[in-house]
């Protein structure tokens, strides 16, 4: 069988999209390989068709169990005989048995399995296919996931030299893809860099302003599935409990649930069509949902590329989506005081160099997308016209003079109050706490406008997020590294003034008028995952039913070439959706 066959048999899609087909007849034809692909690009049929197509099995090495147990869900469905061999699974001994005898076309292990030298002593009886790397960038301590398990697979790479080695991953910046080229003994020349582009997905970053009320209108105007990023377990609970009153079915996720609890949230996030799912960002790398419409952030992630993956579990199926961030001065602070306090001396410059590119993206007035594409190190155009600077571009003042003054305040003050102090200093008002610190008489008490007073807090902002005002556990402001050059007159101070919002906005959704025949369909696969115990998008994604709903197949072989439908699926659910479409 050749790629082509697999992907048209096996798959349903009649050719591959972007470098599928360079990377998989890299590994055709027994070559290592780095494949750096956007999620939504198809990472996942790189390893699976050559998998199908080369004699062995393929071994594919996953970080999280939920991950994995998705894909062999999935590959299950499309007719392939897969497996995973992790602390959950039950059949084990079944599994080491179907992988002796040859009855595996893929195997999922995580890094701690692959490590162990009994399961080493079994890949050496194994002839296999391929291995494959998954989430690759945890093997680099240049990546933002870091995973010293990671580090110990070269051993295991260089005991099969004449197994392909095809690493993967969505996020790697150019230290990071380097890193990973030497950790796992790839040739430069083995980097196919697919580009990190998600063109469906429209980014928008807001300050927080009434929280809850900002994730309650996006919720509104995206009706799918989405995901919520809070700072905290606490907040997670707090704000699931709050966002029911949308009428949405929202649950919370975090480390310290009950693991039953936990899994079965994961499990109806998974299954559900319009579930908000309010989580730490312990969730979303191992959940396999291509429909997720929305990805809403209520406080900065960790870095750009954390920002990067974490918004790319948003509309992996193509359609599209939504990536919203929420910020505010005190989550810089906050970072910053665990970058001094947490990180080891080693990291704490690339720390702080992530961190201050984060809030470049944040404050920015020209166009998002441009500017995480450049971190990755593309040349991407001025414009996108998917995101809100380029939707709606947003007004820019000059607030350098507000900025010197603000920093003048915290300077006089000694350093030790908050922003609601300094500003009732610079407007000149005479309170208590002013009057009894003696405050009244410094030299910049009074001296900002009422023009000026109305931009201190976005100065305040802006100033936190660029590490020229750093804030202590009590809120006090006191200088950062890049308070001198603004003091000095040798950097100037741009903010931006928030665009007044609309009444409605456009979901991102959108994809024209209601369909009738559309909405049967779902509703059919609808009942089909119900009864076989696997989330709809199993049966068929969106976009296949989209085709069949505009095509109106009237036998298996016109259902034979929509998109998404390949042989197994036609057998097993053919003749249920031809019925459907007949009705109409």
């Amino acid at each position: 069988m050749t790629p082509l066959d697999a992907l048209h048999d096996t798959f349903g899609y009649h050719e591959f999209r972007g470098r599928q087909a360079e990377v998989i007849d890299r590994v055709m034809a027994g070559a290592n390989t780095l494949a750096v692909m956007p999620t939504g690009a198809g990472k996942s049929l790189t390893y699976q068709i050559p998998s199908l197509c080369r004699p062995g099995t393929g071994l594919v090495i996953s970080p999280l169990i939920a991950l994995m147990h998705d894909q062999v869900r999935a590959a299950e469905a499309a007719g392939i005989r897969a497996a995973s061999l992790t602390s959950a699974d039950t059949d084990r001994d079944e599994t080491v048995r179907r992988l002796r005898d040859g009855e595996l076309d893929l195997l999922y292990v995580a890094p701690e399995r692959a490590n162990v030298d009994s399961f080493r002593r079994l890949l050496d009886r194994t002839p296999l296919a391929l291995i494959a790397i998954d989430e690759a960038h945890c093997v680099s301590e240049w990546g933002h996931d870091f995973r010293p398990d990671y580090r110990q697979l070269r051993s295991l790479l260089d005991a099969h030299p004449d197994v392909p080695r095809l690493a993967l991953t969505a996020t790697a910046d150019r230290h990071t893809r380097a890193d990973i080229l030497a950790q796992l003994g790839i040739p430069e020349d083995g980097l196919i860099l697919a580009g990190f582009d998600r063109p469906n997905i429209r980014y928008a970053v807001s300050p927080r302003d009434g929280l809850t009320k900002q994730l309650a209108d996006l919720i509104a105007e995206n009706p799918g599935p989405g995901i919520i990023y809070a700072q905290s377990r606490a907040e997670t609970e707090k704000l699931a409990a709050a966002l029911e009153a949308t009428g949405r079915p929202t649950r919370a996720y975090h480390a310290g649930l009950d693991p039953a609890v936990r899994q079965a949230n994961a499990r109806a996030f998974v299954s559900s069509e319009d579930m908000v799912m309010v989580a730490t960002i312990a969730f979303g790398m191992g959940i396999d949902k291509p429909d997720v419409r929305f990805v809403a952030h209520a406080g900065i992630p960790k870095s750009i590329e954390a920002y990067y993956q974490e918004t790319g579990r948003a509309g992996r199926d193509g359609d599209p989506a939504a990536a919203q961030l929420f910020w505010g001065a005190e989550d810089f602070a906050r970072a910053r005081r665990r970058i001094e306090t947490e990180v080891e001396d080693s990291r704490r410059g690339g720390e702080r160099q992530r961190l201050n590119a984060l809030a470049g993206l944040v404050e920015a007035t020209g166009c998002r997308r441009a500017i995480l594409l450049r971190h990755f190190g593309e040349h991407p155009p001025e414009r996108c016209g998917n995101c809100d600077n380029c939707l709606n571009p947003p007004e820019s003042v000059d607030a350098t003079e507000v900025a010197r003054k603000l920093l003048s305040a915290a300077f006089r003050t000694e350093m030790r109050f908050g922003v609601t102090h300094l500003t009732d200093v610079l407007a000149g008002k005479e309170t208590d706490k002013i009057l009894s610190l003696g405050h009244h008489r410094l030299s910049v008490f009074g001296i900002a406008n009422e023009e000026e007073i109305r931009l201190i807090k976005p100065v305040a902002r802006a100033l936190l997020a660029r590490d020229a005002l750093r804030a202590d556990d009590y809120g006090g402001l006191s200088f950062g590294p890049a308070a001198k050059p603004i003091l000095k007159g040798e950097e100037a101070v741009a903010i931006v003034l928030p665009p007044k919002r609309e009444k409605k906005r456009r979901a991102s959704r959108d994809f024209g008028p209601a369909d009738p025949l559309f909405d049967a369909l779902r509703d059919l696969r609808r009942e089909l995952a119900r009864d076989q115990g696997v989330p709809p998008y199993v049966i068929f994604h969106d976009a296949t039913l989209r085709e069949m709903a505009a095509i109106k197949p009237h036998d298996r072989h016109a259902l034979s070439e929509i998109s998404g439908v390949g042989a197994r699926k036609l057998e097993a659910y053919g003749d249920a959706f031809l019925a459907v479409v007949r009705n109409f």
